[in-house]
């Protein structure tokens, strides 16, 4: 191995961290290769890697999130490469079958669980390794700390905005939003002296520059590379005053701005020059996975961005450019409803109501720290039980769907095809697979499933052993506008339970960093489709060699050495990430019942479609509302 230190490999990409290079943690048998002939009789499935003591995903390292193992044979269902599956009989009878144990299928367990009583047995089938779906748990073990964070949904967003039911489900599971006033420290960038900053790389703008402060500050927008009219231009979108569209209506104005990218309004209506123009491209892929190319000017301007101080718009909706929900949330409520594993917590609350014995404690705060026991999961004696690693491939009525008393699920499980049956089922999956799980659906409801596109993303995580160079330079989130990974901040400082939130620069800490492929000068879903792709295609040795490249050239100013200060890396890959919302720029405005997402989550006989897809929105509340809606639908 070579020293870490050594010129030849400066940023430490031979040196090993702990379990980088177990990528998937159960030697999964995948692919159309390994089919099951089926059998006559019913066949119980033999215990699968959750048994063993050493199963906690949560402390896998390497490729995560949508991880080697749990897409494989999807892909293979898409492709036509399965075949005649001819599954083996259980013998199992659930009175609910749900397919998906995110967020989405937890709640729809839970609803029918409350309705239906204790005795009412459910399953719950999710491909993936670990309970949570998009609500992913990573953990680092780092100079005898844990270190735990999240790689997937973040947090409890605008929670005042929920629903009755999502905000009900909150109060029931043991979550007190109340208790985030205190467990997040908002203190702490203001008490260290560290704060935003802009990191200039050199591909894009000619030099490798960090500057700390805000491009809304003048004195940071002095400090930056870019040429003098790039600040001028700069200037101008943070603090020109000026009203564009002079003698023109409000609801004319917003109509204009709904038809235009943001881009193309800065450009064309308020004069930026290409390089103003290459430093705002990153600003939308947080919420978008897209750039501001291909986000309405309406939602720039509806999210404060720079460019509309002088417009004088008020709130209300224009008539007949329909809703747009992420603009509705009450931006007054501090961001701050966040555990220290995001909504993961959220997911495994969930667990400990569906399933006592898996998780112990009954507290927000003792869920942190406690253990889930995986082994526990899928137990017979159990009224809800979670089956991990199992990707359903089809599901059908046994009879006629107006008639049938029963739905069959077939699912893949470690190389081999299993059946159950079922009163009924929820499809808490994403859409664009469902029309492959039930080609029996009619034409219509097949063709408005597959209409949104989800958003890839990269959320990885890497653990240092200190953050000492963070606050050398003042900083604790970059923009890095042209960079590989567009965001890079600290994590957040949220302490709860016995879980403490690293306090001093000292201790070891967790570094997110967010990468949204996309092909700017494309529609939205194939800037996505195209994204998707490339996440497939990217190796992890490449996600970690531009992680260590670009924090050693944004932090190296202040002491960081990646050889020696990174202790760890998960890259949580999520080809299929946020649901698709809906686009001004290139969606039609329908009325609701018209919506592709409403005519997809239609009931269809004992089957019915709860998801975040299904509200074209990308929030826990909305897979939450959704998933009420799927079990009234069934209970009707």
């Amino acid at each position: 191995m070579t020293d870490p230190r050594d010129p030849r490999d400066p940023l430490g990409l031979s040196r090993s961290i702990t379990r980088r290079d177990f990528l998937d943690g159960v030697a999964l048998a995948i692919g159309s290769g390994f089919l099951a002939t089926g059998c006559d009789r019913p066949s119980p499935e033999p215990p699968g890697a959750e048994h063993s003591p050493e199963y906690y995903p949560p402390g896998l390292e390497g490729m995560r999130g949508s991880h080697p193992g749990a897409f494989e044979v999807a892909h293979d269902l898409r492709d036509g490469k399965l075949g005649a599956v001819k599954p083996h009989d259980t013998g199992e009878h659930y009175d609910l079958v749900v397919v998906g144990g995110g967020i989405s299928g937890l709640s729809a367990a839970h609803f029918f669980q409350k309705a239906k009583g204790e005795a009412a047995r459910v399953l719950v089938l999710e491909n993936h390794d670990d309970v949570g779906g998009h609500a992913k748990r990573n953990e680092f073990a780092v100079d005898g700390r844990t270190l735990i964070t999240y790689g997937g949904t973040e947090s409890i967003e605008s929670p005042a905005q929920y629903s009755p039911v999502a905000q009900g489900l909150l109060k029931e599971i043991g979550i007190d939003t109340r208790r985030f006033d205190t467990a997040f420290d908002r203190k702490r960038d203001e008490r260290l002296g560290i704060g935003p900053g802009i990191f200039f790389d050199r591909e894009t703008f000619g030099v490798d520059r960090l500057v700390a402060g805000d491009a809304g500050d003048r004195s940071t927008v002095a400090r930056t590379p870019l040429s003098p009219r790039g600040r001028r231009d700069l200037t101008t979108a943070y603090h020109t005053r000026k009203n564009y569209f002079p003698r023109v209506s409000g609801a004319e104005v917003k109509a204009r701005l709904a038809a235009m990218s943001y881009r193309d309004y800065l450009k064309a209506v308020v004069g930026l020059g290409d390089e103003a123009l290459r430093f705002f491209q990153a600003r939308s892929h947080d919420l978008y996975g897209v750039g501001i190319d291909a986000i309405p000017a309406l939602d720039a301007w509806g999210l404060e961005y720079p460019g509309f101080a002088g417009l004088g718009l008020t709130p209300e909706p224009a008539p007949g450019l329909g809703p747009t929900p992420i603009l509705e949330m009450n931006e007054e409520e501090p961001y701050i409803f966040h555990f220290p594993d995001g909504n993961a917590s959220i997911a495994r609350m969930l667990v400990r109501r569906l399933n006592p014995a898996a998780l112990p404690g009954n507290t927000m705060d003792d869920v942190v720290t406690a253990r889930l026991d995986y082994s526990k999961l899928d137990q017979a004696t159990l009224p809800t039980r979670i089956r991990l690693n199992s990707t359903v491939v089809k599901v059908r009525h046994i009879g006629d769907p107006a008639t049938a008393r029963e739905v069959e699920v077939t699912y893949m499980r470690n190389g081999k095809a299993w059946s159950v049956r079922a009163g009924g089922c929820v499809l808490a999956c994403w859409n664009m697979v469902i029309p492959y799980l039930c080609p029996e659906l009619p034409e219509a409801q097949r063709e408005a499933l597959k209409y949104g596109v989800k958003v890839p993303l990269v959320y990885t995580r890497v653990a240092i052993h200190n953050w000492t160079s963070f606050t050398k330079l003042g900083i604790s989130d970059i923009y890095a506008p042209g960079a590989y990974f567009f965001h890079v901040f600290l994590d957040y400082p949220v302490s709860l339970g016995e879980y403490h939130a690293p306090a001093r620069p000292e201790e070891p800490t967790v570094v997110h960093l967010i990468r949204t492929p996309c092909q700017p000068g494309l529609p939205a879903r194939d800037q996505q489709r195209a994204g998707r792709k490339e996440l497939l295609q990217t190796p992890f040795e490449k996600f970690e060699r531009n992680v260590r490249d670009q924090l050693q050239r944004m932090l190296g100013a202040g002491g960081f050495d990646a050889a020696r200060d990174i202790a760890g890396i998960t890259v949580n890959r999520w080809a299929h990430g946020y649901s698709y919302e809906y686009n001004s720029l290139w969606d039609p405005v329908l009325p609701a019942e018209q919506q592709p997402c409403v005519i997809g989550r239609q009931r269809f006989g004992r089957i019915a479609i709860a998801n975040a897809d299904a509200g074209a929105f990308a929030y826990s509340n909305g897979a939450i509302d959704q998933a009420d809606r799927a079990v009234k639908e069934l209970r009707d």
